[in-house]
């Protein structure tokens, strides 16, 4: 980095100059050109090498530590993370070089071609979104409350929403006060608020395996050692945790006990009360993200951890992104009174506050019950989209070798592949023939794992449900009798 100089970047190119920045510092940690806790130079001294603005070095190194390349000491400075750390998105990275562009499809970040049958994507059609109610409502806070929509609301959010929301937690069995209630720009900003607030270099930080890829890089962001514990059809392998928990101490265990991202599984509620005991025991604050309880198919227990939590234990976190309208960016974090204060000061040192307008809106449509019409719409399109995807699984993958199992409610299928066969050609293979799938990689996030994938049917139509999953089973049965040419040597 030394090298760097005023014409490193090139100002005449569209891409913004932090963007560039960012990419050449990352290629440089994965050649393995700076060693592991390299000190990065100060903002000031680069920012005046490179004769930028210092925002440019500062936005390149928060999306450098966004992505677990780097972390931070406060007071010390920025720091290179350990290989450990980043390996695993190497591997990735070589595997294909689209593994950031699948995270932001999975996010609703990235527009697919129109032609494409996605299973990629986690977030609902645009058809799905309440937009005539939010219109009414929208117009009325306007004239309501006038300029005062525009004005920064208190950090902690809107007060009204905050009691709004106590009353609409009471429908899932959840007691809390407004004062325990934080809003959020959606569940991402939530575990990188709670990371911030609880987890500082070399914490350890328990997850499921696999599990959702913004966490895995939230707490690598901050220098996290994270450690896998399986997943099983009932939820976390209980007698690894309580062994894990017991060896390492860990900071937090970051879980999604209902329809888990990418799984689909649904933890039984003795699984649910025991997880809790363990965090009694050892006293380990529990981060409940709850992913989409909202949506169930077959009618089984599907209560929320924080709801049987009576000793202050799980962070809760909520967002309305999947059952209300993405780009509002809006969901709430319920928390203990024991980490109150650390919480509220990291959320103002992450954004000041939360989109006023949005919540002022979002509180007229809890009040109103609006939500609940919305949230039965939504079952009865989700249900048909889930109904045909069962059907045709049944239908075509039959014979695949594929292992699977259908979960009761939610938007998410996961898949293991017959030994042998690897998701990141089936996803080569899906992508020729314009369906996106999600191979498995990505939601590991210690081992490379290749043989699984996981299909979403949030942003899918019926018709294209049945087509995808035939055109998809073609494929694993032609890649199954390849392999199977393949490997068999006659003897002669």
């Amino acid at each position: 980095m030394e090298k760097f100089n005023k014409n490193t970047l090139d100002k005449r190119k569209p891409q913004h100059l932090y963007v560039q920045l960012f990419n050449l510092i990352r290629d440089i940690i994965i050649r393995g050109e700076l060693k592991d806790h390299y000190k990065l130079p100060p903002i000031r001294s680069l920012a005046g090498r490179l004769e930028v603005n210092n925002s440019t070095v500062v936005n390149a190194y928060r999306l450098l530590e966004k992505e677990g390349y780097v972390y931070k000491k406060i007071g010390s400075g920025t720091f290179v993370s350990p290989r450990l750390e980043y390996d695993n998105e190497d591997v990735i990275l070589e595997k294909y070089p689209a593994k950031d562009d699948l995270k932001l499809m999975d996010q609703g970040q990235i527009q697919i071609r129109k032609d494409m049958i996605s299973f990629a994507s986690a977030t609902p059609t645009p058809d799905l979104f309440p937009v005539e109610a939010f219109k009414v409502l929208l117009n009325e806070v306007l004239d309501r409350d006038k300029g005062e929509v525009f004005g920064y609301q208190e950090s902690q959010g809107y007060f009204p929403l905050r009691e709004s929301l106590t009353k609409y937690l009471k429908n899932y069995n959840i007691e809390t006060k407004p004062e325990n209630v934080q809003i959020i720009s959606g569940a991402q900003q939530g575990i990188d608020v709670i990371a911030k607030a609880l987890v500082e270099y070399n914490d350890r930080v328990i997850v499921e395996s696999p599990t959702y890829t913004g966490a895995i890089g939230t707490f690598r962001s901050r220098g996290a050692q994270i450690i896998s514990i399986p997943i099983l059809e009932d939820g976390i392998d209980i007698k690894k945790l309580e062994e894990s928990v017991r060896v390492n101490k860990p900071k937090l265990i970051y879980l999604m006990p209902n329809f888990q991202n990418p799984t689909g599984y649904s933890y039984s509620l003795e699984k649910k009360k025991k997880i809790l005991e363990i965090a009694k025991k050892y006293n380990v604050l529990i981060v409940e993200d709850d992913y989409l309880s909202d949506l169930v198919f077959n009618k089984k227990e599907n209560g929320t951890l924080k709801s049987l939590d009576k000793d202050g234990l799980v962070i809760y976190i909520k967002s309305f992104s999947k059952i209300f309208m993405p780009g509002l960016r809006l969901g709430f974090l319920v928390m203990p009174p024991r980490v109150y204060h650390k919480i509220l000061r990291a959320k103002h040192t992450s954004d000041i506050s939360t989109s006023g307008l949005n919540q002022r809106v979002f509180d007229l449509y809890l009040r109103r019950d609006i939500w609940r019409d919305h949230i039965h719409h939504m079952e009865k399109i989700y249900k048909i989209r889930f109904e045909v995807m069962c059907k045709s699984i049944s239908k075509y993958f039959s014979e695949s070798g594929l292992e699977y199992n259908i979960p009761n409610g939610g938007l998410n299928f996961w898949f293991k592949l017959p030994e042998g066969l690897n998701s990141d050609d089936i996803y080569d293979k899906a992508v020729k023939k314009n369906v996106l799938i999600i191979p498995g990689n990505i939601f590991f996030p210690i081992v490379n794992e290749n043989s699984y994938f996981r299909l979403s049917i949030a942003a899918v139509y019926p018709e294209q449900i049945e087509e995808g999953i035939r055109i998809l089973a073609n494929i694993i049965k032609g890649y199954n009798k390849e392999h199977i040419r393949d490997s068999y040597t006659p003897l002669l």
